[in-house]
């Protein structure tokens, strides 16, 4: 690919012809995973023979609908060679309803977050299943243990009374004392994690499936063979002896699988604590969200402004914003004929009685009447839900906190950990690159006839590189290996990124670590290693590596 060194970034809003070869317009394009195809980020209504430059794709045409109505669709790129004169190929992309997204998928995802960390479901599910087991095998062995052939009989239990209420209690006894054990190492790595890392990486631990397994495996098995041990019976005047063999058997076998099953959480427990299986944990959780919750967002609607006659709508419950139901949302607007701006994003902090959107109407250029803004107002409180901490369901920023609040934890005057800081700038360079050339910014929810409804705040690449990169500039500025990571993070995301928004981002950062840098009494060899990693970024920003 012929290398480019002019410095100039595609203009985003010139129009390209359809069937034009679009990768010789950024230089390093080959980061991106469409190099080489023609990708559709918009069409021009009114027309099939336009596109937009762009790395993904977010609207096309609906051809059942005529050529002046977007929708909302699935990114996606046609492959089509230079000679082909096939110029309409809108009906390759499939058709969406307009303004649909990908609101079921996030409602569940945010259900399940809500169930994945917390400790106790999975336990009781174990406990409840254990003693439903514990009540019926001693009945199946009193059914079928005298019919049972000899060739099974001699793996069974065969002891009496007496031996199955030791062996029984002896398994009760050995793991509620391992449960003890496994719940306080738990403990103990939620403190460590808290207080070495940060505080906003528990919910990776409290989340962590085998933990919960665990846990469950071991009370399973206590409270398996504390119900099995009530119905053995010794030989009386008014009654015979009961030895359920079966139920005496699986209680030894549960034990075995729960002495594994220990084995296994230490080993795991052990790899949990390490810091570079956290950051790709995040990383990982991060990538998930991204991919949810900005696969569909289109780039190129007017976002509305609020008018001066616009009336606030207000939060009903305090906390950490979480998730935001887009469809019921939207469905209140287009009922109440309003236009609506949610100005706060996931992650933030609200407070009942304080504004949280703006409402408007469609049409109309005056306030809201009263009905319509009390039935926004009970629309939004039903959409929004709150809670006491971040979560990762639709907020795009919380990995990027959770990443930088371990590398600020590491340049701490406790810790001093400079090479952990470093890697884990490293997992936020790699996000940042994946950030780069997607539609961040509002997310904008139309109607069926292509009218904008709802307005939904979401960080702009700006914002998110601020988050990067301010606080790991500070806490980091007197650690010249610190300096050039954040310097390198910046070339990386230059060469990955092609917008001039995005390029106007990096070179605002780089000149505040060159200012940053030259306030610091360096030795002349650090301070010529430094002014050599910027300029390498200026040298990105321009197209050459």
């Amino acid at each position: 690919m012929p290398a480019d060194n002019s410095g100039s970034s595609p203009d985003l809003d010139q129009p390209v012809a359809f069937g034009e070869r679009t990768d010789p317009v950024v230089p390093h394009q080959r980061a991106f995973p469409y190099c080489g195809e023609y990708q559709i980020l918009a069409l021009r209504a009114g027309t099939t023979t336009g596109l937009k430059r762009g790395r993904t794709g977010s609207q096309a045409l609906d051809p059942a609908r005529g050529n002046n109505r977007f929708v909302t669709g699935i990114a996606g790129t046609l492959k089509v060679p230079l000679d082909d004169n096939q110029m309409d190929r809108t009906n390759d992309l499939p058709p969406q309803q307009f303004g649909r997204s990908t609101v079921i998928p996030q409602r569940w995802s945010a259900l399940g977050e809500a169930w994945r960390t917390q400790l106790w479901p999975l336990p009781s599910l174990f406990v409840a299943a254990a003693v439903m087991l514990g009540v019926v095998l001693p009945r199946l062995d009193a059914h079928v243990d005298d019919e049972l052939p000899a060739s099974i009989t001699a793996y069974l239990f065969s002891g009496g009374p007496e031996a199955a209420r030791t062996v029984l209690s002896a398994v009760a006894g050995s793991l509620i004392t391992v449960t003890t054990l496994t719940f306080s190492l738990t403990v103990v790595t939620l403190q460590l994690a808290s207080s070495q890392f940060s505080p906003r990486l528990l919910r990776t631990f409290t989340r962590d499936r085998v933990v919960h397994l665990s846990l469950g495996l071991l009370l399973g098995t206590f409270t398996y063979a504390l119900t099995v041990l009530r119905t053995v019976r010794a030989s009386l005047s008014e009654q015979t002896a009961f030895v359920p063999q079966i139920s005496v058997t699986v209680a030894y076998a549960f034990t075995l699988v729960s002495v594994l099953t220990l084995v296994a959480f230490l080993a795991h427990l052990s790899r949990q604590i390490r810091v570079e299986w956290i950051m790709r944990q995040v990383h990982t959780e991060t990538n998930a969200t991204m991919k949810r919750v900005l696969s569909d967002d289109a780039a190129s609607l007017t976002v509305p402004a609020a008018p001066g006659y616009a009336v606030p709508l207000c939060a009903s419950a305090s906390g950490f914003l979480n998730f935001v139901d887009e469809k019921a949302l939207l469905s209140a607007a287009v009922d109440n004929g309003a236009i609506v701006l949610v100005n706060r994003q996931p992650g933030e902090s609200v407070v009942t009685g304080t504004p949280i959107a703006q409402a408007w109407p469609l049409e109309d250029r005056r306030p809201l009447p009263e009905p319509e803004r009390e039935a926004l107002t009970v629309s939004l409180h039903r959409a929004l839900t709150t809670g006491f901490e971040r979560t990762a369901v639709q907020d795009v920023a919380f990995g990027l906190r959770q990443l930088v609040d371990v590398v600020v934890k590491a340049l701490s005057p406790g810790v001093n950990d400079p090479t952990t800081a470093v890697h884990g700038l490293g997992h936020v360079a790699v996000l940042m690159c994946e950030l780069a050339g997607r539609n961040l910014g509002p997310r904008l929810l139309c109607d069926q006839d292509g009218h904008v409804r709802v307005v939904l705040h979401r960080p702009g690449f700006a914002e998110l590189l601020e988050l990067a990169m301010a606080q790991p500039r500070r806490y980091g500025a007197t650690d010249p290996v610190v300096l050039s990571r954040l310097a390198a993070m910046l070339r990386e995301i230059a060469w990955s990124s092609a917008r001039p928004a995005e390029h106007a981002a990096v070179a605002t950062q780089l000149e505040r670590l060159v200012a940053t840098v030259d306030q610091q009494a360096f030795d002349t060899h650090e301070k010529q290693k430094l002014r050599a990693d910027a300029q390498r970024v200026r040298d990105a920003l321009a197209g050459r590596w």
